[in-house]
């Protein structure tokens, strides 16, 4: 089911064991069309961030050829702008159900694509990928700001969207850098790129007002310390600032405030970026938390109202929730290629430009 010798890293005392893992790794195939396409579950769309997301949990079980036809899937089916589309039903390119084209979505295949050669050396992969890369990261860079922002997409008819996502730009931060460390390892130097990063990571770091307010949304919330824009003190303080208002005792974490639904995503995001700040037991503690939306045959309910009317909300269970905590349990477990993309090892450092 899983590579001899790549189960470890995937056990954590009450979060998973052996079996648990290799059951979750078998839901996530189970999945998988044979084309390669990862939709959140099936009959469901597919986007291609999650997408993305769930084959990184693929390789993190060292399910590498299934992770390669997951990126096979990007491959064959970029548009000419270099992006894709933000979802195609079940999987189905040829069956597209929202055409616009979202940034974020279109720079992580640079974060998977990385993730994936750290894990095979694969480097006859590397080079068949490069070019979708390359593409994905232009696209995206033709709708960045003169502030440094990340305009949110662009609409099914090519209008851009300028406004920017903090959440969104920030994963565009992490898959800028991932994209820098593809190019240094072909020593094919993108300084433009590298200019891109540093003026989207002062943005984060310095201008909140260039993003659109989305603070009620515990996304918001970390994911710049998650796509390594905030590190050291700062990140300390924003995830300490907030904790309160967005953590749940026992339960998880809030997906919106004031809302009682904690979700299982947002609560395996919170907790590798916990370790990213070095605070691996209070990742534990938060992925232990939502062990009750663990369903029979391994995968993740998406969330639980905790209020009111108590129940599993929304009735599905979704790759990218599955996906998101065997990451989280492999970076805590010491996985080396997920602790290298996510931990900033052999990830570019000192992008931000000292203007204001």
């Amino acid at each position: 089911m899983t590579s001899p010798g790549r189960t470890e890293h995937l056990v954590l005392p009450g979060v998973l064991t052996a079996e648990q893992a290799a059951e979750t790794v078998a839901g996530i195939r189970a999945v998988q069309r044979e084309d390669g396409a990862i939709p959140w579950f099936r009959g469901h769309h597919l986007d291609p961030w999650d997408h993305t997301e769930a084959a990184m949990a693929l390789d993190a079980a060292g399910e590498h050829e299934a992770a390669a036809r997951a990126y096979e899937w990007l491959l064959r089916h970029q548009n000419e702008d270099g992006s894709w589309y933000a979802a195609y039903h079940d999987g189905d390119a040829d069956r597209p159900t929202d055409r616009g084209r979202e940034t974020n979505f279109c720079a992580y295949i640079a974060v998977g694509v990385w993730h994936h050669y750290l894990a095979t050396g694969d480097e006859v992969f590397l080079d068949r990928m490069w070019p979708a890369v390359c593409a994905a990261i232009e696209f995206v860079l033709r709708l960045q700001q003169s502030g440094g922002q990340i305009g949110w997409k662009r609409e099914a008819d090519g209008t851009p969207v300028n406004d920017a996502l903090l959440t969104g730009s920030s994963s565009v931060h992490h898959a800028l850098r991932c994209a820098l460390a593809i190019a240094e390892e072909r020593e094919e130097p993108q300084p433009d790129w590298e200019l891109a990063a540093g003026a989207l990571a002062h943005a984060i770091q310095r201008h909140p007002e260039r993003f659109l307010d989305k603070s009620h949304y515990s996304m918001d919330w970390y994911y710049p310390v998650l796509g390594g824009a905030l590190t050291g003190a700062e990140a300390t303080s924003r995830i300490e600032k907030s904790w309160d208002e967005f953590v749940v005792p026992g339960l998880g974490v809030r997906c919106v405030l004031p809302n009682p639904w904690v979700t299982g995503g947002e609560s395996c995001e919170l907790a590798l970026a916990l370790w990213v700040m070095g605070e691996s037991d209070k990742a534990l503690e938060i992925l232990q938390s939502i062990q009750h939306l663990r369903a029979d045959g391994g995968m993740y309910w998406t969330g639980y109202v905790f209020e009111g009317n108590r129940a599993l909300w929304p009735e599905e269970l979704t790759t990218w929730t599955a996906g998101s905590l065997l990451l989280a349990v492999a970076a805590l477990g010491g996985d080396e290629p997920t602790t290298a993309v996510f931990g900033g090892a052999r990830l570019p450092k000192g992008l931000a430009p000292d203007c204001c």
